[in-house]
């Protein structure tokens, strides 16, 4: 399969991404910010860092980039996209998630190992999680602490659009394992249709055993699955 890893000025996490992807034995490649056309891929894969230096919020301008309606028509079309981190905060800004991230509760930029509760096994990026299993992934934002409106956070659970929760060891969902405030300990949702997602840990930083965990790994897995079926599914 192959990955377009988008590059925005200041993003950080872009050679993560790709490392990760490659690591699973698939292709991934960089798609500058000023690019019109993602080219031939599977999926897209929106990384985290500071896009633009975070000026007036974060991914506020990055929403603009020519890219990014490359991005959407890919969405529009089935497209798989996965946002991280600030990648989260951009498909928030440009309308292909719901909700927005603002400043973490304490106001402190948080860099720690975390645990993400999965809602929803039921999805392209959740299918090869493990039943039951709290996910170890680190998180490392200022702005993470997720929000959405009464009437949008309603239709987000019925929906089962909520992906992840922050919870402790144990996979409970706690006031103390909430690092950033979200509301209802938020970590990461999806759109409607199943096929764009953002959370704020970072996968890409949880891909290999060097790095003290590789449950990362299981929504990067998940992702080829879904797209090997589609391909399947495809030829036939």
């Amino acid at each position: 399969m192959n990955f377009a890893v988008l590059q925005f000025p200041a993003s950080n996490c872009d050679q993560d991404c790709v490392h990760a992807v490659r690591v699973l034995g698939h292709n991934a490649g960089l798609v500058w910010h000023k690019d019109t056309s993602l080219g031939a891929v599977d999926a897209v894969i929106v990384p985290g860092g500071f896009s633009y230096g975070d000026h007036l919020r974060c991914g506020a301008i990055a929403r603009f980039s020519p890219v990014m309606q490359a991005v959407k028509q890919f969405a529009d079309n089935g497209g798989l996209v996965l946002g991280i981190c600030n990648g989260f905060q951009i498909l928030c800004e440009a309308g292909l998630l719901p909700g927005a991230l603002i400043r973490n509760r304490d106001l402190q930029f948080r860099c720690e190992q975390v645990y993400l509760k999965t809602d929803n096994f039921g999805t392209a990026f959740t299918s090869k999680i493990p039943a039951g299993k709290p996910l170890m992934i680190p998180i490392a934002h200022g702005e993470g602490c997720y929000f959405a409106d009464g009437e949008t956070l309603a239709k987000l659970k019925a929906n089962g659009q909520v992906l992840w929760q922050y919870c402790d060891a144990n996979g409970a969902v706690t006031e103390a394992s909430n690092p950033n405030g979200s509301i209802q300990n938020i970590a990461g949702i999806s759109n409607d249709r199943f096929n764009v997602a953002g959370l704020m840990p970072h996968p890409d930083r949880a891909s290999e055993a060097i790095l003290g965990t590789t449950d990362g790994r299981f929504i990067f897995e998940s992702m080829i699955a879904a797209l090997q079926v589609k391909s399947t599914a495809k030829a036939a």
